[in-house]
């Protein structure tokens, strides 16, 4: 089992769904935990802390550099500074591209893709210092391939992954490793959103929306977890992993194999 005891991980947009899922492996493995996001607070830091780690939340909106600044001054002053950074904050709209509202462009790439700057940015000094640091940053398969209405978000997590491998050539001659992983659908309250939307347009059984949902994209017919996804946090965070460096690496039951 990898110990990560005495480590500390900021995992963004973490108060549900994938990155509670990741908050708490990580914290099974023994880190302490900066939250992150506009969640359940509360339920969220039970939870952690019931895994016998401390838990903070520092509720930055990631669309603002200052919040982002104010943020990574919290965990390194507050918390005793980060070890782990998991950049899994992000948001989706879906339109043609030739109706897609600007703003919401500009939103999706600052969540998504900008965010992940600036985090690395302001915490990677401090893991230089301290001789060790993982960086995940949680992408998509939309990192790897495309979906039509999707432009934003396609964008946004194809950039991450050119971030991911410039990150882990420029700290490739150190114990800091950069890598990314690419889910598949994750039933979170966005995709689950997404299956009564089509439930309801299309007029059948939510259960039949889920498994065409799936069935069109995921060849496994299976939903991918968040704690599978934390699970492979932690190898990524593991001895084992020391030389996985810049890899985009795909949880997404054969969408990606197709």
């Amino acid at each position: 089992m990898t110990s990560l005891a005495g480590k500390t991980a900021l995992v963004t947009g973490s108060t549900s769904g994938i990155g509670l899922g990741i908050a708490q492996q990580l914290a099974e493995a023994g880190a302490n935990i900066v939250l992150n996001g506009f969640g359940d607070v509360a339920a969220a830091q039970a939870q952690i802390q019931a895994l016998g780690v401390q838990a903070w939340h520092h509720p930055a909106d990631l669309s603002d550099p200052e919040q982002i600044d104010a943020l990574c001054a919290f965990a390194a002053n507050e918390c005793g500074g980060v070890d782990i950074l998991v950049n899994n904050a992000g948001i989706q709209h879906v339109a043609r591209l030739e109706n897609f509202p600007p703003a919401q462009w500009d939103k999706v790439l600052a969540i998504n893709l900008s965010a992940v700057f600036h985090t690395s940015r302001l915490l990677l000094p401090a893991m230089r210092a301290r001789g060790w640091g993982r960086i995940i940053n949680i992408a998509s398969t939309h990192g790897l391939v495309a979906s039509s209405g999707k432009s934003a978000y396609v964008a946004a997590k194809h950039g991450v992954l050119g971030l991911t491998k410039t990150v882990a050539l420029e700290t490739a001659h150190s114990a800091i490793t950069c890598n990314a992983i690419c889910p598949g659908w994750v039933l979170t309250p966005l995709v689950a959103q997404q299956i009564a939307d089509r439930a309801t347009q299309q007029g059948i059984s939510p259960q039949q929306a889920q498994q065409d949902l799936l069935v069109e994209k995921q060849p496994s017919g299976q939903f991918v977890t968040p704690a599978q996804l934390g699970a492979l946090a932690v190898f990524l965070c593991s001895p084992a992993a020391a030389e996985v460096r810049g890899a985009a690496w795909a949880m997404d039951g054969g969408w990606t194999a197709q």
